[in-house]
């Protein structure tokens, strides 16, 4: 299976974890993993991230969002 299908096979449930936990609807939700640097790394084939569960995945997103918060 290609990088690019092993994305979109785990891609939704990350997002359904981002709705859930910041209570944003969908297109938010991708915008804020998307715009991430764990976003980035995800899209990164070499970074190896999109091979990883979408529970592992989410929290390191939820990990940068906290530090993000903390620094303000």
């Amino acid at each position: 299976m290609g990088h690019h299908l092993i994305r979109a096979t785990i891609l939704p449930q990350i997002i359904h974890y981002i709705t859930e936990k910041y209570k944003v609807d969908e297109n938010k939700a991708m915008q804020m993993f998307y715009t991430s640097h764990t976003g980035s790394l995800f899209s990164d084939n070499d970074s190896g991230l999109y091979g990883q569960s979408p529970l592992y995945i989410f929290s390191l997103f939820e990990q940068e969002i906290s530090r993000k918060s903390y620094k303000k």
